[in-house]
């Protein structure tokens, strides 16, 4: 399908932000990428200005929460060009959610070709600023007016482009993070490991409440057994017990991360040990009273990677590595940086560069 492509004038482009001031998902570029799907089929690929959608109240998605999207980035790198980091690999992931939630799939490589020619057109929404990137939202949504649980017949397909800054305000500096055993996000059998719309919204009480607490983020547990650790709500979670790197499994609760995924390839071509296996909280609180626990972090493209400080759990205080970002935190984050923004040599094939 060939996609159509109406720019905005001159005089309805936006006034751009202060790059280094710009947060996360607060400003919008000036174009969208959109297509429909009816009658069993994708169509009408367009670009178009940055607009509001008409939606049916009836609109499914607002009944039965069929809603799913990506999260990945533009990096403005070397010789001003832009990269973008495994594309493919969130596309094939939101297929696998459309899958997970009765959605139709996409073409993978007509999307692909959407979001090049999106960021073509509003390149100069790349932010240039340290640590600032483009971030690149797609999303899919029944739109279909009809009332009765099943699976729509019409779906929406967009993706839109925010200039953002640092995930977390402490930016790459350790991160509080508060364990709840009270509320629960997925459970096995569940969606929890598809990036569907009520994951989110299942996160937002216990989040709200941790960080009323000043607490940056909340680490889920197993829904069954309240022991065993899950995920940060915005990331994977990694623990280095004597010099262990240990990640929870995918078992189907938890998001199968492409940043976590490329961790794991990175630690394990330095030589580094790196288990998925099940791990409580109880191990991880006794590893760092007994001096070894070394590190924990997370991984996620919002964030990249991001330094642990300390863990709170049913009054129990884990302050890992004196609360500073422990070595190997800092190299994956260097090393991330580097692949992402062209300055190291990609041998994982991971990085396209839109132009090349």
């Amino acid at each position: 399908m060939e996609i159509s492509i109406t720019q905005a004038l001159p005089a309805e482009l936006k006034q751009k932000p202060d790059e280094n001031a710009l947060g996360f998902g607060a400003y919008f570029s000036d174009h969208m990428f959109v297509m429909r799907y009816n009658d069993g089929k994708w169509h009408s690929p367009a670009i178009s200005k940055y607009g509001e959608f008409s939606l049916d109240p009836a609109a499914m998605v607002l009944h039965y929460g069929q809603a799913i999207f990506e999260g990945l980035k533009a990096y403005r790198g070397k010789d001003n060009k832009t990269y973008l980091f495994r594309p493919k690999e969130n596309l094939a992931r939101l297929n696998r959610s459309a899958q997970r939630m009765c959605m139709p799939e996409l073409d993978i490589e007509l999307v692909y070709k959407g979001i090049s020619t999106l960021l073509g057109i509003d390149r100069d929404w790349v932010p240039s600023a340290p640590g600032a990137t483009l971030y690149i939202r797609p999303t899919m949504v029944a739109c279909e007016a009809g009332l009765g649980v099943r699976p729509a017949k019409e779906y929406l397909f967009f993706t839109i482009l925010s200039p953002v800054g640092a995930y977390y305000p402490e930016g790459f500096n350790p991160v509080k993070i508060f364990v709840t055993d009270k509320y629960v996000r997925a459970v096995r059998g569940g969606v929890g490991e598809a990036k569907t719309a009520g994951n989110y919204a299942a996160s937002i009480m216990a989040a709200v409440e941790a960080q009323s607490q000043g607490f940056t983020q909340v680490l889920w547990l197993d829904a069954c057994d309240r022991q065993s650790v899950e995920e940060v709500g915005t990331m994977n979670i990694f623990f280095v017990i004597d010099d262990e790197i240990i990640t929870p499994p995918l078992n189907g609760s938890i998001l199968p991360g492409i940043t976590r995924e490329s961790v794991i390839q990175l630690c394990r071509d330095q030589g580094r040990t790196v288990t998925e296996r099940a791990i409580t909280i109880d191990e991880v609180f006794q590893a760092n009273d007994e001096g070894r626990l070394q590190e924990v972090f997370g991984t996620g493209t919002a964030a990249s990677i991001s330094p642990v400080g300390s863990l709170f759990h049913k009054d129990r205080e884990c302050c890992i590595n004196h609360c500073n970002t422990g070595p190997l935190s800092q190299q994956l984050f260097d090393d991330l940086q580097a692949i992402q923004y062209g300055y190291k040599e990609d041998p994982y094939g991971w990085v396209s560069c839109l132009g090349d």
